[in-house]
């Protein structure tokens, strides 16, 4: 059986990256508020219902919290949730995408990292640009974009 790349994270260490960035307080878990704080951040309009789904379908457990594990087993999904994670991956490009030219500028990134409270600089974000832009133009396409996130070890 081939492996198909998938649209989620699988790195251990990328998906504990990505938790502590959610898990603002740093208690080991994820409430609804910070999953709120982070999605307004992200400059998402995520209603309180669409964070209580989003809750509900990864707080497998039903503590009202998300720990690692759980976020680990989101992250990771199923093969028949690829269709809503390349959904959601768009979702997420355009995010960062500030002026829905189909493009992510180094300007662009740096804007979103300083909004989630990442101290860096635009030659930071330049940088990280350049490790992913594979068709050399000074921006992350979807494409590009996909490659990152999904960083198939179909290679």
């Amino acid at each position: 059986m081939a492996n198909k790349p998938s649209a989620n994270l699988t790195n251990v260490d990328d998906i504990k990256q990505v938790f502590n960035r959610f898990d603002t307080n740093g208690d080991g878990k994820i409430s609804a508020e910070e999953l709120v704080h982070v999605m307004k951040a992200l400059g998402s309009n995520t209603s309180d219902e669409e964070v209580k789904q989003m809750m509900t379908k990864i707080d497998t457990d039903s503590d009202g919290f998300i720990n690692l594990d759980e976020f680990a087993g989101f992250c990771r999904g199923s093969d028949e949730d690829e269709d809503e994670s390349m959904k959601e991956l768009h979702e997420a490009f355009e995010l960062y995408d500030l002026n829905k030219n189909g493009l992510i500028s180094s300007t662009e990134l740096h804007q979103i990292l300083i909004r989630l409270g990442e101290n860096c600089t635009v030659d930071d974000c330049v940088k990280m640009i350049k490790s992913v832009d594979s068709d050399g133009d000074g921006c992350v396409n979807f494409d590009e974009f996909k490659k990152m996130m999904t960083k198939s070890n179909a290679s």
